[in-house]
């Protein structure tokens, strides 16, 4: 057991990496995907990270063999998760800022809300009822702005992130009912690899070139690195530990935050532009993905019924 004062400075710094390095990696990507194809990228990304994992976890003395039914499992969670939901999402960046995408990924929670309620036939609570409401609209400022719909193929980059919320949605629901590795670093680096290797084949399918990294631009090198070393294995380590450390909806947060940073560093970094109706909008979507996420009753709600 870490002391007080230690695990309270990790929590400290586990909450940074969630909401800086996850919010970054719009960033990255954007900056990334300007010279290299997207599956390709992605696939250098998780095989890489994958293995730096394996490596890790063998290191402080966590077995790497699973079930067959486990590997299956990460396979089709790997698929859901970053095959297809990181590497589209990232194509999806080849026609939208990478502000934007982040916005309308924050509506993540109102997709699972739904599904939930479709696919599970789960009551969708009064809050989350305002949430819905809340989102819909959101969404609907987001994607009606004249500035976003004129850029090129720019529908086209809307509906590849919304089927990436799709499949990340599916896939947690899937993951609280599958037979996964009981460690959770072994199991991020399972999930990691087989992705890597499926967008590999991916990219083969779909005859994206392959470039040698020391070809690369210096700027892609760093975005690729940093990818690898912080959005992908310090982050996903970092949101473990706080499942385990600290309660779930406190984690959740980080839902409000990323869009936030995500916006600024395309602003500072990228010059894309932040028009007023996508302040708006991000206000709208973030308020809904707090009612949805809140466990507090609406009082109103409770007044009619009594």
């Amino acid at each position: 057991m870490l002391k007080e004062s230690p695990r309270k400075g990790l929590i400290i710094l586990a909450f940074i990496s969630i909401y800086i390095v996850w919010g970054s990696t719009y960033l990255l990507n954007k900056i990334a995907v300007t010279e290299l194809a997207p599956f390709y990228l992605a696939s250098i990304r998780f095989i890489i990270a994958g293995v730096l994992i394996f490596i890790i976890a063998g290191a402080l003395g966590h077995s790497l063999r699973i079930t067959q039914k486990q590997f299956l499992n990460t396979l089709f969670l790997g698929f859901l998760f970053l095959s297809f939901g990181n590497g589209v999402a990232v194509w999806a960046l080849k026609y939208v800022d990478s502000g934007f995408a982040a916005l309308e990924v924050s509506a993540q929670p109102l997709v699972i809300l739904i599904l939930m309620y479709i696919l599970q036939g789960k009551k969708i609570q009064p809050m989350s009822i305002v949430g819905v409401i809340l989102g819909v609209l959101g969404i609907y400022l987001l994607i009606g702005q004249k500035e976003i719909l004129a850029q090129e193929n720019a529908i086209t980059g809307i509906l590849m992130i919304f089927s990436v919320m799709l499949s990340w949605g599916y896939g947690s629901l899937f993951v609280k009912k599958a037979d996964l590795p009981p460690n959770y670093f072994v199991n991020t680096g399972y999930q990691m690899f087989n992705a890597g290797v499926i967008l590999a084949l991916m990219s083969l399918v779909f005859n994206e070139p392959w470039t040698l990294p020391q070809t690369w631009q210096a700027d892609t090198q760093w975005a690729m690195v940093l990818l690898i070393v912080f959005g992908s294995i310090v982050a996903f380590t970092s949101f473990n530990f706080l499942l385990k450390h600290v309660s779930p909806e406190k984690v959740a947060t980080n839902t409000y935050v990323n869009p936030i940073v995500a916006l600024f560093l395309g602003w500072l970094f990228l010059n894309e532009k932040i028009t007023l109706q996508s302040v708006i909008a991000a206000v709208i979507l973030l308020a809904g993905v707090y009612f949805i996420n809140t466990k507090k009753k609406l009082v109103l709600f409770d007044r009619f019924r009594k």
